[in-house]
């Protein structure tokens, strides 16, 4: 299942990758912005000079966020290459976990999570207790969430929905820049709220988002999992077979995340099991056994 979900959640071949980060944009914007401050206090200036220190302070500050922003974007492109070739073998995956060793320093935030997720891969728990390590009241906001949200996703692998529910109350959903991460935000905080009890909530906040969208596809999986959830979690068994469906179109195979797990709906879990069964992807005695 793990396997298939990797494969389900690369791109298509031939698709095309979103272009980088055009961090030279991004200069000239911080640099006419700062353009506009200094022409500003050296027209105040006339009658005093703290605006001149105060557009100084702001040129430190902006060429400090500016050194950040590069060995963020540099240091993320390599982490995602990294994982991208560890998607490919076991071995890939071992060798991938030693240069996350041996290349980033202990309590790198970037690096943590990309061997918590290598971890998920075979011990979930292991990679629950690296995130954990992570001291998120030091992190911006976004790094932090973006923590909160990969252990909420192995709570809810677990079957630990209260702990995924506490975690995804603290995220802040509409601070992330990039769509596939507001996606990947929305369908995680949708399914822990859908399995405690709000299931409404959950399915207000997917709304925002169409699975079938070209730009998602490697969120696809994950968005209709999240509406069958939701769905069901709001009463709304139509909606939460038609999620289901949508998932067997995929690979039937999807369909054993609803059976037998904990903490899922119990509707959820006959209509998952009848749709497996009609697909003919799993004998009828193994799917009663599983049950």
């Amino acid at each position: 299942m793990q396997r298939e979900l990797r494969d389900l959640a690369r791109p298509a071949e031939g698709a095309q990758e979103k272009p980088p980060l055009d961090l030279k944009k991004v200069f000239i914007r911080v640099g006419l912005i700062l353009a506009v401050i200094w022409v500003a206090a050296a027209v105040i200036a006339h009658w005093t000079v703290i605006p001149l220190f105060v557009a100084g302070a702001l040129t430190v500050a902006g060429a400090g966020a500016a050194v950040w922003i590069v060995r963020y974007v540099n240091k993320s492109r390599e982490l995602g290459a990294l994982l991208k070739g560890a998607q490919e073998s076991e071995e890939g995956r071992k060798e991938a976990l030693a240069q996350l060793e041996s290349k980033f320093k202990k309590g790198d935030v970037q690096a943590t999570i990309a061997r918590a997720q290598l971890e998920m891969q075979e011990d979930p728990r292991k990679a629950l207790a690296t995130l954990e390590e992570v001291d998120l009241s030091k992190q911006i906001s976004p790094v932090a969430d973006q923590v909160r949200c990969t252990r909420a996703t192995i709570h809810l692998q677990l079957g630990e929905v209260q702990e995924a529910k506490a975690l995804v109350d603290k995220m802040e959903l509409g601070k992330q820049q990039e769509v596939k991460t507001r996606a990947m935000f929305a369908a995680v905080a949708a399914e822990a709220w859908g399995r405690t009890g709000q299931g409404k909530k959950g399915v207000e906040l997917l709304e925002v988002f169409n699975p079938e969208d070209p730009d998602l596809a490697e969120m696809r999986v994950q968005m209709w999992r999240a509406r069958a959830f939701a769905y069901a979690g709001a009463g709304d068994m139509k909606g939460a077979g038609r999620a289901l469906r949508k998932l067997a179109e995929m690979s039937p195979q999807l369909l054993g995340m609803f059976i037998g797990a904990k903490k899922v709906h119990p509707m959820l879990q006959q209509e998952a099991k009848q749709l497996l069964m009609r697909s003919g992807a799993v004998p009828r005695k193994m799917v009663r056994q599983k049950i």
